[in-house]
């Protein structure tokens, strides 16, 4: 098995944590829930929750050093094969790459469109956004093919020669793009109004749907639950400090969030345009601002669109990977093979995804009210995320040695620590998962 480099193995967590959702959901769901407070929320999710099930996996990968559903039975007290079963999670990553995929090749649309002529007004941004999911689909198509394509090339050349390779290529890339932004951002009489809207608490915006909102903002953004962090892990040499590494990707994921929250509503703010813009602020209401800066409105357009895209691909890439190990571990596929199989499911899943909102096909791909793309959506972060985490969460509390556990926290960080951890994992973050997951599902309103 190729192995990451410690360095390799952060910015590689760090890609896979950092994108759409730290750039474009973050915000728009900071702007919907009042700012302050909801960063508050979020910050403590990533805390308490996140960071634990993210330290869960990781210790799995890196004791096991196989794909997920070997790591499973081989981290269990009795190596019962059962645990093979707890691998279904891996798919999940395939199913949000399909979609994932439609909304990059969006973005990448806006990339171009950058250079040309952006809507100056919003209803006609508004109207280019959803003539383009509703009617273009030969264009959408195109621009999924070219991703998928691109996801497809950086994962056959393997774990050094492409995941890390192009991580240590497209994270400093995306860190130049989001200074530079950052910088322009400073300069703006906005960006006061901007932090003071970031860190001013108003708590009265806070409900149950915050929290729900906070927690799958934790999940998606640190690519939990779907198997991509015990994968990267497996491939991390035993006596690498996980711990350390695992808190880094954290610190560099939310300060990324904080830090794209901070220009979009610096840029909003200048413009006079209002903080609860929903999904289709980037979308939408961006290239409207970004229309009225003229030649300098382009430039910053075509930078914010590319560090999108960025971030995407290095989150696409380790989407496919779990699925891609257990593949060529399980059943001896070589990864040529694996990723033909696995790029070919979700190409074709995301193409019954961009199809499904079109006008033409979006009547025959719509089941119970909803169309195949937020049904892939739903099933993903409503269910099998949070149903991975704490499937996790109670093998390590109740199926792995705790002395297993300890010998390898302890050689990283303090017992205090470690026990403060292992609570957690044990008895309330699943508890906790399961009680917010059965709110979002209906059953205990």
């Amino acid at each position: 098995m190729n192995k990451f480099s410690r360095i390799g193995f952060i910015l590689a967590a760090a890609g896979s944590a950092v994108g759409l959702g730290n750039i474009w959901k973050f915000p728009y769901v900071t702007g919907e829930y009042g700012g302050g407070a909801f960063v508050i929320v979020y910050l403590l999710a990533i805390l308490f929750i996140g960071l634990v099930v993210f330290l869960a996996e990781a210790v799995i990968g890196q004791n096991a050093q196989a794909n997920v559903a070997t790591s499973f039975i081989e981290t269990s007290k009795s190596k019962n094969s059962k645990w093979k079963f707890a691998g279904i999670i891996i798919f999940s990553g395939l199913i949000i790459l399909s979609f994932y995929s439609v909304v990059l090749g969006w973005i990448l649309n806006y990339v171009f469109t950058s250079f040309s002529t952006l809507p100056s007004d919003a209803k006609t941004a508004g109207l280019a956004f959803e003539t383009l999911i509703s009617k273009d689909i030969a264009l959408q198509l195109f621009y999924h093919t070219l991703i998928a394509g691109t996801v497809v090339y950086i994962v056959l050349k393997g774990i050094k020669d492409g995941i890390e390779r192009i991580n240590l290529i497209l994270m400093p890339l995306l860190g130049v793009i989001l200074f530079g932004l950052l910088l322009y951002a400073l300069s703006l009489d906005s960006f006061t109004k901007a932090l003071s809207f970031m860190f001013t608490p108003d708590f009265s915006k806070i409900d149950e749907n915050a929290l729900l909102a906070a927690l799958g903002q934790a999940f998606f953004t640190l690519s939990l639950g779907v198997g991509t962090i015990m994968t990267y892990s497996a491939s991390l040499d035993k006596e690498v400090n996980f711990v350390k590494s695992s808190v880094l990707v954290a610190i560099v994921d939310t300060s990324i969030a904080i830090i794209a929250g901070l220009i979009i509503f610096s840029f909003l703010f200048e413009a006079g345009a209002q903080s609860s813009a929903g999904p289709g602020l980037v979308f939408i209401s961006l290239p409207v601002i970004f229309s009225g800066w003229g030649i300098l409105g382009q430039v910053i357009a075509v930078s914010f669109f590319l560090a999108l895209v960025f971030a995407g691909i290095t989150s696409a890439v380790s989407m496919i990977e779990p699925s891609l190990m257990y593949f060529i571990e399980r059943f001896n596929m070589t990864r040529k093979k694996a990723t033909i199989l696995c790029g070919g499911t979700f190409y074709i899943l995301g193409i019954i995804a961009l199809l499904s909102m079109s006008t033409k096909y979006g009547a025959d791909l719509t089941f119970f009210g909803k169309n195949a793309f937020d049904i892939m959506d739903f099933i993903t972060s409503s269910v099998m995320m949070p149903l991975a985490a704490i499937l996790t969460c109670i093998f390590l509390g109740y199926y792995v040695d705790k002395k297993l556990l300890e010998e390898k926290f302890l050689k990283h960080t303090s017992k205090t620590l470690f026990e403060t951890w292992y609570i957690l994992v044990k008895y309330i973050v699943p508890f906790v998962i399961l009680v917010l997951l059965l709110n979002k599902l209906g059953i205990l309103k």
